[in-house]
């Protein structure tokens, strides 16, 4: 690839990659400049492995169909009736369990089953991972269990589910979950406790005078 290193999709205001729009791909354009053999191979991918292309297919169809009409609720529920999974698995913060628990109600409608793991389960305290007492909620004055993503991808394994769902792991612990889990795994909720787990509200609001961002982004 022989792209201007200085310049990647952030820098585009066009998307003409859209509707493959050639006359207006701006010259540092991924697409224009792209290493054609690495293009063929994801094709490849999503050609020859049969769950992955399905994936791919059943997503986008899914977009044509409900794009704009069905909440990310609604869309999942429907890519795990396409995708034929039985046995969903929700890594859930123990913060959100009333949502997890209703999440897990509204499967059971649809005829989905659903497993619940809370992230405190174990209940093995910080400081056996190094954490110091001093860097704990409770500043060590008593247990604090710590979340631990990589029990709740092996206990959700060990249940055999199809498909796993993430309900607002902390940033890192949801790293963990994803890099854990032993099947595909979507994100339902990511936690912003200042936002009400609503993250991209800091960005729509970082050109504003309320910004947090004031300093990066050079505003008065």
């Amino acid at each position: 690839m022989t792209t201007n290193t200085s310049h990647t999709c952030e820098s585009c205001t066009l998307a003409a990659c859209r509707f493959k729009n050639e006359a207006k791909y701006p010259k540092y354009c991924l697409t224009a400049n792209a290493d054609q053999d690495l293009v063929d191979e994801t094709i490849t991918i999503y050609k020859e492995n049969k769950e992955l292309g399905d994936i791919a297919r059943i997503s986008a169809s899914i977009e044509g169909e409900f794009y704009g009409r069905y909440t990310r609720v609604e869309e999942t529920i429907e890519f795990i009736k396409r995708m034929g999974y039985k046995k969903i698995g929700i890594a859930t913060c123990v913060g959100l369990l009333g949502e997890s628990r209703i999440l897990s109600r509204i499967l059971a409608a649809h005829g989905i089953e659903s497993y619940v793991v809370g992230c405190k389960t174990g209940a093995v305290d910080k400081t056996e991972i190094g954490v110091p007492n001093e860097l704990k909620l409770n500043k060590g004055c008593g247990h604090e269990s710590l979340c631990n993503p990589i029990l709740q991808a092996k206990i959700l394994e060990k249940e055999q589910t199809d498909f796993n769902i993430v309900m607002g792991l902390c940033i890192g612990h949801d790293t963990l979950f994803l890099k854990y889990s032993a099947v595909p795994t979507t994100v339902l909720v990511v936690k912003d406790r200042v936002l009400g787990h609503n993250p991209v509200q800091a960005l729509y609001m970082a050109n504003t005078i309320y910004s947090k961002f004031k300093k990066e982004l050079n505003i008065k």
